[in-house]
């Protein structure tokens, strides 16, 4: 059975940093794209970035390039996704996803349907 574990969220002020993790098991991810999302009350969920698990290719939404990065620690089955320059409209929970490229999932795709697995998502709050 799959799992993905998110943490590292917290509260921190407008323009600081955090770093979260994502801790994945249950299957081989070799083949699989990992990615990254949030979600703020009312608003739909928002694509942040996808790495994929084998090569480390990567790829980020305009409102989040040059600030967030995304990698992946294979030896510790870990994603991580360091966040800086944070802004208070980062606010929002954030989730890791873990999708089979097999299915036809690319890195660059932002839709969350295409997305087999979920985690339970971790608190980000940017105070101004």
């Amino acid at each position: 059975q799959v799992q993905l574990v998110e943490s590292g969220g917290g509260l921190v002020q407008s323009g600081g940093s955090l770093r979260l993790s994502c801790a994945a098991s249950g299957r081989t991810f070799s083949k699989y794209i990992m990615g990254w999302f949030r979600q703020a009350p009312g608003k739909e969920r928002e694509f942040l970035s996808a790495i994929l698990w084998s090569g480390g290719n990567t790829y980020y939404a305009d409102s989040v390039r040059g600030r967030f990065t995304v990698s992946r620690d294979s030896a510790k089955n870990t994603v991580h996704l360091e966040m800086n320059s944070l802004k208070p409209e980062d606010t929002a929970v954030y989730y890791c996803a873990a999708g089979d490229r097999a299915g036809g999932l690319i890195l660059a795709s932002p839709y969350y349907n295409d997305y087999d697995y979920w985690g339970q998502g971790t608190q980000v709050t940017v105070s101004s």
